[in-house]
């Protein structure tokens, strides 16, 4: 029979007040609030979009949320992890500051916000699970301290995974930055002497001494490096570079391998929310203000994020008459979702459950 998809129809132009009391009645019909246990924490991990992004999920839109969580609990934040690529979410400062800019702050929330890897990416714990890519997965400490958390994800097309929605969310999105790493590319970064300054900066920030200065610039060590990501965030002048794995279903298996150790972790307190508004080509990381490629359909939440993910991309493709998302950058999208089923994170069969 599947899993149960909850689904509520949605349009920004309804409003704040309206979004917000719709996407509370779908909150309470997940039955997450009946797992959270007085005075725990909870984390509603979410994505605060890049400076100029306007896709992403409004707090606005999540102030009854909040209010139903404080019943139980006064522990509830927001929460995100820096970026492997160079901006303005790549460290904690300038993250907390846009975060603010968009309307995430405790004067406009009533909630604070928490960057869980810490200051640049660094702080994180392994969770053992022994999957085809991923062995220990690398994840962000302050989602291992959590007790329970909410995926709030924003649904859009994605360059690398055809889209992006409760497993990117869960699975790129709590791993710290060597995690998230380890499921873009196989390979460590190398200097690019071109652009190579030889400040040295990269060097005091390299937790294993793997890069040396050597002719007039800088040189990473392969048998030293660990992939760690810090000489990427720290290079001031682009010189660090990623040989990214241009292997899409790999990319995929590794995201979905994530999530499931994060899935496991919490063992049911956990809920998943999609949020198929403004939906663009291209995910939330992008700094600009993108062109909408179909019109709003709704919120869908659930506690199995393969059949959240599953019902949002059949009601995008549905509404749109053919598979949009293929269509936008030749991606099979589906290999997040057949690998999740087949490592046990979720079904792809599920009950779309509609409210009025």
């Amino acid at each position: 029979m599947g899993s149960d998809v909850f689904f509520i129809p949605a349009k920004r132009d309804e409003g704040d007040q309206m979004l917000a009391e719709k996407a509370r009645r779908l909150y309470l019909k997940t039955g997450f609030q009946k797992k959270i246990e007085e005075n725990s924490f909870v984390a509603l991990k979410i994505h605060f979009g890049e400076k100029g992004n306007t896709g992403y999920i409004r707090p606005s839109w999540l102030f009854k949320i909040i209010q139903q969580i404080k019943k139980k609990t006064d522990r509830v934040f927001f929460s995100d992890t820096n970026t492997l690529y160079l901006g303005q979410r790549s460290n904690s400062i300038q993250h907390l500051l846009l975060a603010a800019d968009h309307g995430f702050s405790l004067e406009k929330t009533g909630i604070p916000v928490f960057i869980a890897d810490g200051l640049i990416g660094r702080d994180e714990d392994e969770i053992q699970v022994n999957l085809e890519h991923i062995k220990s997965a690398k994840i962000a400490r302050t989602f291992l301290n959590t007790d329970e958390l909410l995926c709030l994800s924003h649904f859009t097309g994605h360059m690398l995974s055809g889209f992006g929605a409760a497993i990117k969310n869960l699975g790129m999105g709590c791993a710290s930055r060597a995690g998230k790493l380890e499921q873009h590319s196989d390979v460590h970064p190398w200097i690019n002497e071109k652009k190579c300054k030889n400040c040295g900066i990269c060097l005091e920030y390299c937790p294993t001494g793997a890069i040396i200065q050597e002719e007039g610039r800088a040189v990473i060590l392969q048998d030293k490096c660990i992939g760690c990501g810090e000489c990427l965030v720290v290079c001031s002048v682009g010189a660090v570079k990623m040989k990214w794995d241009a292997d899409s279903r790999r990319v995929q298996e590794k995201m979905a391998e994530y999530a499931f150790s994060l899935n496991q972790k919490f063992k049911g307190k956990i809920g998943f929310m999609n949020f198929l508004t403004r939906i663009t080509k291209d995910c939330d990381c992008m700094a600009k203000d993108e062109p909408v490629i179909i019109e709003d359909i709704g919120i869908l939440a659930s506690e199995d994020p393969v059949a959240v993910d599953r019902a949002s991309v059949d009601l995008v493709n549905s509404r749109s008459g053919r598979d949009l998302l293929r269509e936008n950058y030749n991606v099979d999208w589906s290999i997040q979702l057949s690998h999740g089923e087949r490592i046990g994170l979720g079904s792809q069969q599920y009950r779309l459950i509609e409210l009025e």
